[in-house]
C-alpha cells in the first residue's frame, strides 16, 4: 500500500501525524521550496486513513532505525542489525530506500578507520588525493591525520580542500578502489559538492593550535584573499557564548562600545546576556539605551561590527593573552 504513495505524500502524512509543534519544528530545517511543496501536499490532503498513517510511521522509524546504525558502525553494521531486527528482505528494502533516497557518503569505509592506520595509507599519496579523502571524513578523523602529516605537506593539503568544489565521480571512484582494496571492505557511493572553506575551517578548529598557525601562516604567503576568508570563518561572534567570563571581560577590554552595541544588536538574547552580565550594570544599561535609540541597523553594519570584535579575539588569541580551546589538550585560560 505504501509504495504506491509518492515521496512528498508520504512526508506530508509524517508531518500531519507528528501535530503543528513538531511540524513546525522541522519547517525551520527545509528550504522555502520545500516547505511550500509539502504546505500545498498538507493543504490538499483531506483525510488519512488509519492504516495509511500507520504504516507511513513505521516506514519513517526504520530508515531513522537504519540511519542511527550507519552512523554508529557503518553500512555493514546497519544492515546486520536491521536483519535481526526487521528480518533479511525487510532490512533490505529500508536499505535500498536509504541509500537511493539520502545516499551514503563515498571512504564510508575509512570513515570508523583509527586515524593513524589510515595515515599510514594515505601519507605518499598525492597532496590533492589527501584532500579529497579528508574532505570526506569527520572533522576531528581529519584533523588528526593533518596534524600527523609532515611540515611541508600541511599547508598543501589545507588550502586544497578550501579551494576544491566539485569533484569528477570518475575521480572518486578511482581512488576507492584503490583504498578499498587495501582495507578490504566494499563501499556505497554518492557524489557531493566537498571540500571547501567551511570543511577546512572545521577541521583547523579541530587541530592543535601550532598546527592551526602554521598552515595559515604557510597559506598567507601564498593565498592571502583565502587565508583572510579562512580566519574570518574560524571564529564567529556568536562562539562567544562558549568563553568562560574572564576571557569574555579580558575581550570586551578592547572592544568599542559602539561597535559592541550595533553587534548586540544583531544578535540573539542569549549573547546579550552574556556580555551585560560580564560588563557593569551602568555600562550595560548605556549600551541598552543606545540600541534603544539606534533604530533598525542594517546588516552590514552588524557583521562589520561583530567581525571587528572577532579580529580582537584573534589578536589576543595569537598574542597568548587568551587561548581558545581547541585539539590537541588546548585549555580556555587567560
Amino acid at each position: 500500500m505504501d509504495d504506491e504513495i509518492l515521496g512528498i505524500q508520504k512526508a506530508a502524512i509524517l508531518l500531519i501525524a507528528l501535530g503543528p509543534e513538531k511540524s513546525a519544528s522541522v519547517f525551520r530545517h527545509l528550504k522555502e521550496d520545500e516547505i511550500e511543496q509539502l504546505t500545498l501536499e498538507i493543504a490538499n490532503t483531506r483525510s488519512v486513513s488509519p492504516e495509511v498513517k500507520e504504516s507511513v510511521l513505521k516506514e519513517f522509524y526504520e530508515v531513522c532505525l537504519a540511519q542511527q546504525y550507519i552512523a554508529e558502525g557503518g553500512i555493514g553494521y546497519a544492515k546486520d542489525l536491521l536483519q535481526k531486527a526487521l528480518g533479511e528482505e525487510k532490512a533490505q528494502n529500508v536499505m535500498t530506500k536509504l541509500t537511493a533516497s539520502l545516499q551514503v557518503r563515498p571512504f564510508e569505509f575509512i570513515r570508523k578507520s583509527d586515524p593513524s592506520q589510515l595515515l599510514n595509507f594515505i601519507q605518499d599519496e598525492h597532496p590533492q588525493t589527501i584532500a579529497l579523502i579528508l574532505s570526506y571524513l569527520p572533522a576531528s578523523q581529519s584533523a588528526t591525520i593533518v596534524s600527523s602529516l609532515p611540515l611541508d605537506k600541511q599547508a598543501d593539503v589545507a588550502k586544497r580542500i578550501a579551494l576544491m568544489d566539485r569533484t569528477s565521480p570518475d575521480v572518486v571512484k578511482e581512488i576507492e578502489k584503490v583504498l578499498e582494496k587495501k582495507f578490504a571492505s566494499l563501499v556505497n557511493q554518492d557524489y557531493t559538492i566537498v571540500g571547501g572553506i567551511d570543511a577546512i575551517v572545521e577541521i583547523l578548529n579541530t587541530v592543535d593550535r601550532s598546527t592551526e598557525k602554521h598552515i595559515l601562516e604557510s597559506l598567507e604567503i601564498e593565498e592571502p584573499e583565502l587565508t583572510d576568508e579562512i580566519r574570518r570563518r574560524m571564529f564567529v561572534f556568536e562562539d562567544i557564548l562558549a568563553l568562560d567570563d574572564k576571557t569574555i571581560q579580558r575581550i570586551l577590554r578592547d572592544v568599542d562600545n559602539n561597535d559592541l552595541g550595533i553587534a548586540l544588536k544583531g544578535s540573539n538574547e542569549e549573547v546579550q546576556n552574556v556580555i551585560f552580565n560580564n560588563i557593569s550594570k551602568r555600562l550595560a544599561a548605556m549600551i541598552k539605551e543606545d540600541m534603544e535609540f539606534m533604530g533598525p541597523v542594517r546588516m552590514r553594519d552588524v557583521e562589520e561590527a561583530q567581525q571587528k570584535i572577532v579580529s580582537i579575539i584573534r589578536k589576543l588569541e595569537d598574542t597568548g593573552e587568551i587561548i581558545i580551546a581547541r585539539g590537541g589538550g588546548d585549555e580556555l585560560i587567560v
